[in-house]
């Protein structure tokens, strides 16, 4: 591997640890300092508001939780070993960036909820959780909460009558409350929608050059 690509894999590897690690402090000191639904104003358009889901990002919630881990585990390797290819292949230093925060988002809340459940008490209306003996918490591993508390609503209004169907209910644009991780996934997948096609519009021709590669090594 050339130096140029050393670089690059270590650069990766120190953001996907970094946002990792973001994401954990901003958790902990949100779990471990606030009763669940606590919400503290910062501006009028931003709150930190702590919240928890046992779905999928967002507070999605339609699919089975240990499915979604295992399938969040699996995404994982899957994207780390593609990562790592890429790196070797020498691809561009924007298309690993972005792979890189799907990948650091990804496992921030695979680490929730693997661990979390085993290691904090429950977050109540009334209690603050605490750290605890492993084994300890709340649930099972595979089976921790999700812990989110970014929540903007940049429009807290209600509608005005004359709006069929909704007029005179309250309205909120942008409701999801969500985590650090989240916003890395979120993130990279729209830099690589955004900045990234070469890269994403040739993974048919990736595919044909894997099946090639493997040709190959079967005829040798």
């Amino acid at each position: 591997m050339t130096a140029t690509k050393a670089l690059k894999g270590w650069t990766v590897a120190l953001l996907v640890v970094a946002a990792i690690i973001i994401d954990q402090v901003i958790k902990i000191e949100v779990k471990t300092n606030m009763c669940l639904h606590d919400s503290i104003k910062v501006f009028n358009w931003f709150y930190i508001s702590f919240i928890e889901n046992e779905g999928m990002a967002y507070g999605m919630t339609f699919i089975n939780k240990f499915f979604l881990t295992s399938m969040r585990i699996i995404f994982v390797v899957v994207i780390t070993w593609y990562i790592v290819r890429k790196v070797t292949k020498g691809a561009r230093w924007r298309f690993l960036v972005c792979l890189a925060l799907v990948l650091a988002g990804a496992i921030g809340n695979i680490i929730d909820c693997l661990f979390y459940g085993m290691v904090f008490t429950e977050s109540t209306l009334y209690d603050i959780a605490q750290l605890v003996p492993w084994g300890e918490g709340y649930g099972e591993m595979f089976y921790g909460k999700v812990v989110d508390m970014f929540y903007f609503p940049f429009i807290d209004t209600i509608l005005p009558e004359w709006i069929p169907f909704y007029g005179g209910e309250h309205f909120v644009f942008f409701a999801p409350v969500f985590n650090f991780a989240d916003a890395c996934i979120s993130v990279g997948f729209v830099s690589l929608l955004l900045f990234c096609s070469k890269e994403m519009g040739s993974w048919g021709s990736y595919q044909k050059e894997e099946a090639q590669e493997v040709d190959a090594e079967k005829q040798e």
